[in-house]
């Protein structure tokens, strides 16, 4: 009976060996799977971008997404849409996994659960955007637009600054708004079919030609009217490379670095890559303010994720602005903005100092 006891008891132990073995090595498993999640790298990315002279057209033009992507064999993709709204619905597709827009488009995103976040101010708007009117003599304050028509993107940083700059002007209701694409405005202009225009460059600089500027961003601005070009990401991208959304940042960094420190080189840049004079470039880029990182992690902007910096409630102001012009159908809590405007890629990006 003590051969069989012991016989049995071996035979019990082995099991609970080989029980443990099993477990340790799912769990092994698991673990490695996890950090494939974080660590791997994907085989592309597509980027959503805007044809505006900024952080990221510099960065696509002087090669620095090879140096930050395509030499880790990445390769980059890069689909131009005149508008955030367009973009939006690429990103509810998951057709790209970045986005450029304005921060009206990215609130419009968050309200429609596109299950994105924000990683990035690229540039807070000025005298890039701005009220064109025909320089003829016919339309020369806010109160002459009275009976015209004003075309605009709907749904944009445009259209969001012209509605509070005709409302502190109390006509509102007194003007016909027009919703169009910016290539439908500069052939409306060019046609005559419109003497005015709330639109951003390049667009605004083909109807400045012939036209002058009413009022711009910038003068909103010290009204209380911040909008900016901003980065979105699809989160379920970044959960899973949270280094390439971090590299991303950087480089962007370093392209603005180089505006930064040689303006001019900068707008030669620009000016090969949107076929654009280079004093136009340098024009444009000088209608926006482009901050650093560490300005972006301010109280002014982003703050830090355990203190929610003041853009996430300009966010939340602007939401409840187009939810009362019934341009959305629901303005998400301040909590959500809160979430949305993420610093933590901002504070890998200084973390790893690759720039």
């Amino acid at each position: 009976m003590k051969k069989i006891f012991k016989r049995m008891l071996s035979i019990i132990l082995i099991g609970i060996v080989m029980l443990s073995f099993v477990a340790c090595n799912g769990t092994s498993e698991k673990n490695n799977q996890s950090s494939e999640n974080t660590s791997s790298i994907p085989k592309e990315i597509n980027f959503g971008i805007l044809r505006v002279p900024n952080d990221e057209t510099i960065a696509i033009s002087n090669g620095l997404f090879d140096k930050y992507f395509e030499d880790k064999g990445i390769k980059c993709n890069y689909i131009v849409f005149d508008s955030g709204s367009d973009a939006n619905k690429a990103l509810a597709s998951g057709s790209i996994d970045f986005a450029t827009m304005g921060n009206t488009n990215a609130i419009i995103a968050l309200s429609m659960d596109l299950d994105v976040e924000m990683i990035w101010i690229h540039e807070v708007l000025g005298e890039i955007e701005a009220l064109a009117v025909k320089n003829n003599g016919e339309i020369n304050n806010m109160e002459d637009l009275v009976g015209e028509k004003v075309a605009t993107p709907f749904a944009s940083t445009s259209h969001y600054i012209l509605l509070n700059a005709l409302k502190d002007a109390g006509i509102e209701d007194r003007v016909q708004l027009l919703d169009m694409k910016t290539p439908e405005i500069v052939a409306a202009w060019e046609r005559g079919d419109i003497k005015a225009a709330y639109t951003w460059q390049p667009s605004l600089g083909v109807l400045l030609k012939d036209g002058k500027m009413l009022i711009s961003s910038k003068d909103m601005a010290e009204k209380g009217f911040i909008t900016a070009n901003v980065e979105v990401v699809r989160k379920e991208f970044a959960e899973k490379y949270p280094d390439i959304v971090s590299d991303f940042i950087s480089c962007l960094t370093e392209a603005a670095d180089i505006y930064r420190k040689d303006p001019q080189k900068a707008a030669d840049i620009i000016s090969e890559e949107l076929e654009i004079p280079a004093e136009e470039a340098l024009l444009q880029m000088q209608g926006s303010t482009w901050h650093t990182p560490g300005e972006l992690l301010e109280e002014g902007f982003f703050g830090t994720k355990g203190s929610p910096g003041a853009f996430a409630t300009i966010m939340k102001d602007t939401s409840d602005f187009l939810q009362d012009q019934k341009s959305i159908d629901n303005s998400p809590s301040q909590e959500e903005f809160n979430d949305y405007v993420n610093p933590i890629y901002i504070e890998k990006s200084l973390e790893t100092g690759i720039n």
